[in-house]
């Protein structure tokens, strides 16, 4: 593996999202490297039910409190391990489509490393691997670490 100047962490809050994140911090700590947590907010604020809708200023703060939410989350993330203190972090939240969010950030921003649960929240992940973590494995230009 080479020397990473930047590992880049997707995380969806799980134990496994975290246990790639501690993988991560053991290796940018030898390597002197900075590690960056990266949430993709996937889901689009549905508007509409059968019988109600929402008002376009209403969608508009919940998104904003979903991304503070993310925000929030990623910041216990990263205190919750002691050896973030000792490795530069930092966080990131984007939306749209989890793994095109994830290639399109390692190539936008100089990313030498993915470290990736192989597995995420889903109730059926025991039995394959992620979706997001198979696309991503399929189209990163960098190398990729896959975690159990």
């Amino acid at each position: 593996m080479v020397k990473p100047k930047k590992i880049l962490v997707p995380t969806d809050f799980s134990e496994h999202s975290n246990r790639a994140f501690e993988r991560a911090l053991d290796v940018a700590k030898q390597n002197d490297s900075e590690v960056v947590l990266l949430h993709v907010i996937d889901q689009d604020i549905q508007a509409c039910t059968v019988d109600y809708c929402l008002t376009e200023d209403e969608v508009t703060k919940m998104e904003k409190r979903v991304m503070e939410n993310a925000k929030n989350s990623l910041h216990q993330i990263q205190t919750k391990f002691p050896l973030s203190g000792e490795v530069k972090t930092s966080a990131e939240v984007v939306q749209g489509i989890p793994y095109e969010e994830i290639l399109k950030f390692q190539e936008q921003n100089g990313v030498d490393l993915i470290v990736i649960a192989s597995r995420g929240r889903s109730a059926i992940a025991k039995y394959f691997l992620g979706s997001v973590s198979s696309n991503v494995l399929k189209g990163a230009k960098c190398e990729t670490l896959l975690v159990k």
